[in-house]
């Protein structure tokens, strides 16, 4: 449909004989935008909470291993007999936090929720190009998200072979207890997942491309439109790839194929595998396992470029530097794989490729840090919630980034691999830099979603003990990684080497649990809002961007009347007239993309 014909078309639907919804067409077979997006919101934010509960379950194991604890036979069964944490079900809990955080909360709590919510609205479009795949989208993600929790009722227990899943452990069902049913549930699990997510991605291509308004050309768009429309890209190029690897793995365990199992001795019996390699797994796991990376934090980027540049009240710095280096990271993510292999035994001649291409994604990175800065710098700063976790995400962005460098370098990265400094690198950068930008995005498109804001002084309890206890939970675990503690490892009393580092565990641990206690103010303030919050106004934030042009009040189809068009970038905040004595419009430091070009203003080459 050309963009000329969409708004006709669709207001002509519009104006015909309007049904009020049922309950179950509303809230369950929505095909609204807005809707689905509160759907993937609410359902990633559970996931992340049941995620969250293993991670404590993990760290008081770690800080007091020998202790018994009756929470472990409450939630882990026979699991936790008398108190004591079964070794098998510690690596099944490792397995399934990962699984959960990194596919079930950060892709789809950050691409499912936002993309959703804000690609219509930014576009200037009544809804997504196909109402039916998003909705479909969703729910193929709901019944994911079921199946994966579900594998914990199994008799053998969930997949225990690291989120990874990396064979001969997880393709052969008699290796250990979690590579049975646990462990086929997993797979099938991924399978939807990735189902879910092709479909999601590729509605935001269509939609991005084909439904913008009137004068919204791609140099006008948010950046946030560029970050999801870049990520959905990624998406699309890299999730193809673990999904055949997943099939391969389903036929290795059922029906005596050998794409990743070689000469096999287990249990004193010869198996008859032969030919095959764990390292191709490993091959296409990675070609999927970075860029989902950068799926997850790109979202989380252009939700920052737009609540830095609304909160500083100025126009985002190197608005084009910054879509090239979205571009260049989606490129640069796909040909970096091989970093996480260094000691994998592939050929070594790749660890200098993966090296050289891993280290100059530092590039496109670091414009992205010098941009956020620059934007900040004599701003009018408004340090809201949305603010504050934003600014938090460019200092965890950086602070996780630089020893991404050491990780990057195939020499050095050999003496601290698989040590807790890979925890401290990742979780710095993919969990705390996403989690980050999940809740600035929530505290500030709030209001959008329900109508309501929510309360600030709960944000800032919220951020400030969030703040401080992610450092103090991840800052130490790069020193007793590089003392060499391994990770996975489920006690160490056994090794007298690490008997100094066991302190610090009980302080991370501490930490952990107080920064996971802090989740319950965000909870309260979330759940509170959307019933008892302060009613929101149009524009709360005084920010330019469409979506805040639609009323307070969701209707199916996004604006009542014409689409509005658009005559200008987004990011006009504080611009002075021709004569540098007042703002475009008189007392007001920002101009909203669809009030077109005064006399007394000098456009702004986009």
């Amino acid at each position: 449909m050309s963009v000329a014909a969409q708004p006709l078309a669709n207001d002509h639907v519009h104006e015909e004989g309007h049904h009020e919804p049922t309950f179950i067409e509303k809230y369950i077979f929505s095909t609204d935008h807005k809707m689905i997006a509160k759907q993937y919101l609410i359902s990633g934010l559970i996931m992340g909470f049941i995620g969250i509960a293993m991670s404590m379950l993990m760290r008081l194991q770690l800080a007091w291993p020998n202790e018994t604890f009756w929470i472990y036979e409450v939630l882990l069964g026979r699991f936790g007999e008398d108190g004591v944490m079964d070794p098998s079900i510690y690596l099944a809990l490792s397995t399934i936090h990962g699984t959960i955080m990194i596919f079930y909360v950060l892709t789809a709590g950050l691409s499912g929720t936002f993309s959703n919510l804000l690609i219509p609205l930014q576009i200037g479009a009544r809804d997504m190009a196909s109402g039916f795949m998003n909705m479909l989208s969703f729910w193929l993600f709901f019944v994911s998200c079921v199946i994966i929790v579900s594998s914990f009722f199994v008799e053998a227990g969930p997949a225990s072979s690291g989120w990874t899943v990396y064979p001969p452990l997880s393709a052969l069902p008699q290796a250990i207890g979690g590579s049975g049913l646990g462990m086929t549930l997993w797979l099938l699990a991924i399978t939807i997942f990735i189902a879910s997510s092709l479909l999601g991605s590729l509605n935001y291509i269509v939609t991005v491309l084909n439904l913008r308004t009137e004068g919204m050309t791609m140099t006008r768009l948010p950046l946030t439109i560029w970050a999801f429309f870049v990520t959905a890209i990624i998406g699309v190029v890299s999730f193809p790839v673990l999904l055949a690897a997943g099939l391969l793995l389903l036929m290795d365990r059922s029906f005596g194929t050998s794409f990743f199992l070689s000469d096999i001795y287990i249990q004193g019996e010869v198996l008859s595998y032969q030919g095959g390699s764990p390292v191709l797994y490993e091959h296409l796991f990675w070609f999927l396992g970075h860029p989902e990376v950068y799926i997850v934090l790109l979202p989380a980027l252009g939700i920052t470029s737009e609540i830095i540049a609304t909160n500083s009240r100025k126009p985002i710095f190197g608005y084009r530097a910054m879509i090239a280096s979205i571009l260049a990271i989606a490129f640069l993510s796909t040909v970096v794989w091989g970093h996480h292999m260094f000691v994998s035994g592939m050929n070594p001649f790749l660890g200098s490729v993966f090296t050289f291409t891993t280290l100059l994604i530092a590039i496109p990175s670091g414009v992205k840090a010098f941009n956020y800065i620059t934007t900040l710098w004599k701003g009018n700063l408004q340090l809201n919630p949305g603010m504050l976790f934003s600014i938090g995400l460019v200092s965890t962005f950086v602070t996780g980034g630089l020893t991404g460098i050491i990780l990057g370098d195939s020499t050095l990265d050999i003496n601290v691999h698989d040590t807790y400094f890979v925890i401290a690198h990742f979780h710095l950068v993919m969990g705390i830099s996403a989690l980050y930008g999940l809740f600035a995005g929530i505290y500030h498109w709030f209001p959008k979603m329900f109508g309501r804001m929510m309360n600030k002084n709960l944000g800032y309890v919220h951020f400030w003990i969030t703040a401080v206890g992610a450092y103090g939970i991840f800052f130490p675990m790069h020193f007793i990684g590089m003392a060499g503690l391994p990770r996975r490892y489920y006690k160490f009393t056994e090794f007298p080497y690490f008997d100094d580092l066991a302190d610090t565990n009980i302080l991370i641990s501490v930490f952990a649990f107080i920064t996971a206690g802090a989740q319950l103010f965000f909870v309260y303030n979330f759940i509170h809002s959307i019933f008892y919050g302060k009613k929101a106004e149009q524009n709360p934030w005084k920010s330019n961007t469409l979506e805040w042009t639609t009323p307070v009040e969701h209707i199916h189809g996004n604006w009542p009347g014409e689409i509005p068009k658009v005559y200008r970038w987004s990011y006009d905040y504080s611009k002075m007239n021709k004569e540098d004595t007042d703002y475009i419009i008189a007392g007001q430091d920002f101009v909203p993309q669809n009030v077109p070009i005064q006399e007394n203003e000098e456009e702004m080459n986009e």
